[in-house]
């Protein structure tokens, strides 16, 4: 009797197998697709915190959980893009994070696929505040792009505090500035603020114009990114400067006193957007991905590394909160990317020709 139960346990199994019912997988082991090879996506985005957090943090957990191993790959938004568009016949991305004006390109070459909040639910969770392209592109990595200064430099000088975006130029600074050059977010964004900050507007940039002739007069240098504006700060060859929240969050828990300041006339709040690459054969393991990314437990990594989370009533870490917390009466903005991306390429031969070459020439030692 024993030896006829065995046998039929071994041809009920046998039977099993050949039906194709899947064998129970174990947490933490890589899960495999009907075609035998693991599950895995690859996503590429910012490097630095960015990187680190998904590196480090979200994709490991969500590893543990789904089997679905996660490969990143860092690089600059832009440059991004340009893979994406190169391997658009094979992709070999599958997610994408890019900073929003590159979302608006991405839809406008079809390199994106739609999102469909039934098998992403999570997206329902994201705060309105933050510009989502519907359908292609969801907030991930919240921030705003503001001022910040060196509390106590303001303060032994006798500085007054930032207020306004005008407020960039004060030859009190005495060149010890660190403003990005009109190629980085950070630059472009000082100059269509400071055209609005003047009476001028999307439409009627020249008010910025005349305006960050001032700024770079009294500017030593324009700086590439934030990368080279951060040690800037951290040395002290600058108290001032306009970076993302992120960026300034870092920077102050590094040591420096400095404190972001959302100015009277308003800023812009954005976010690290995630598209899932149009037509990747990973379409399923990535929006997957993207749904646990918006989830509570992956956006509270993102908080701790200095972003905002981008979910309904979200706080900021404590180790930020005196630095770049946000009150609901500030004037936050959603930025009209349609028309920044329309009208920046010519903003950014107008400011070579006509801003860069005012650097220094009122810098006082």
């Amino acid at each position: 009797m024993k030896r006829f139960v065995s046998t039929l346990l071994v041809f009920s199994v046998a039977a099993l197998a050949g039906c194709g019912v899947p064998a129970p997988s174990e947490p933490g082991k890589e899960q495999k697709s009907s075609g035998g090879a693991a599950r895995e996506i690859t996503v590429a985005g910012n490097g630095g915190v960015i990187e680190k957090t998904i590196r480090d943090e979200i994709g490991p957990k969500f590893t543990e959980k789904t089997g679905i191993k996660v490969n990143y790959l860092a690089g600059l938004s832009g440059e991004i893009l340009s893979k994406v568009e190169l391997q658009k016949n094979a992709p070999q991305i599958d997610l994408t994070l890019y900073v929003p004006l590159d979302v608006q390109r991405a839809s406008q070459k079809g390199l994106a696929e739609t999102l469909d909040d039934t098998i992403i639910p999570n997206i329902s969770q994201v705060d309105d505040r933050y510009t989502a392209f519907e359908k292609v592109g969801v907030p991930v990595f919240g921030y705003v792009i503001a001022p910040a200064y060196n509390t106590k430099s303001f303060e032994a000088n006798g500085i007054a505090p930032i207020a306004s975006w005008n407020d960039l130029i004060r030859p009190e600074y005495k060149g010890k500035t660190a403003y990005a050059d009109i190629t980085n977010d950070n630059g472009f964004t000082i100059l269509y603020n400071l055209a609005t900050a003047n009476g001028g507007s999307l439409d009627d940039m020249e008010p910025g114009i005349a305006k960050a002739k001032e700024l770079a007069a009294y500017s030593d240098t324009f700086y590439k990114n934030s990368t080279q504006i951060r040690p800037a700060l951290q040395q002290g060859a600058a108290d001032v400067t306009v970076m993302s929240s992120a960026d300034i969050a870092q920077v102050a828990v590094s040591g420096v006193p400095l404190k972001l300041v959302i100015p009277k006339e308003g800023a812009p709040m954005q976010a690290m957007n995630a598209t899932v690459v149009k037509n990747t054969p990973r379409k399923s393991e990535a929006e997957e991905f993207l749904n646990y990314l918006l989830s509570e437990e992956a956006q509270l990594q993102v908080a701790e590394s200095g972003f905002y989370s981008v979910l309904k009533g979200a706080k900021v870490p404590e180790k930020y909160a005196s630095v770049t917390s946000l009150n609901e009466s500030d004037p936050l903005f959603k930025p009209d990317f349609a028309k920044l991306s329309e009208i920046r390429a010519a903003m950014t031969d107008r400011w070579a020709k006509e801003v860069t070459p005012e650097l220094g020439k009122k810098v006082k030692p």
